[in-house]
């Protein structure tokens, strides 16, 4: 599929997707929350595993098409991680004068989704070996 618009509407839909399982974490992880906004957390770490899986299948098998790579990795990706969401949180907390909670928040953030991406790396590497079938 090379027709520029049809990619815009499926990114658009995976961005849809991932927006709708970005709120439902959200509400879900309210139950648990105590005071620290788990959910955005929770997406971005699992944005960045998830990312980290799609980029390293897209390097080792080939039914990855670009297209289905946008679809998930710019549109659903894009739209379940919540990179707005945290610097507005972080700003609220330091409104707050809450500054050792938002150092820990940003750090823990990038750290844990830095990981993440990583482990999506390694476990598709772990269960793809180059030249063979794509779960050998």
């Amino acid at each position: 599929m090379r027709n520029p618009w049809a990619i815009a509407v499926l990114v658009g839909l995976g961005g849809f997707a991932g927006t709708l399982a970005r709120y439902g974490l959200s509400v879900a992880s309210q139950r648990f929350s105590f005071e620290w906004p788990l959910g955005t957390l929770a997406s971005n770490v699992l944005g960045c595993l998830l990312i980290g899986s799609i980029t390293g299948l897209s390097a080792r098998v080939e039914t990855i098409t670009p297209e289905v790579r946008l679809v998930l990795a710019t549109g659903f990706c894009g739209g379940f991680t919540t990179l707005s969401s945290l610097i507005y949180e972080t700003g609220e907390m330091l409104r707050a004068s809450e500054h050792w909670q938002a150092t820990l928040y940003v750090a823990g953030s990038f750290v844990a989704s830095m990981i993440a991406f990583v482990l999506g790396l390694v476990a598709v590497r772990m269960l793809i070996k180059p030249g063979s079938g794509l779960w050998s």
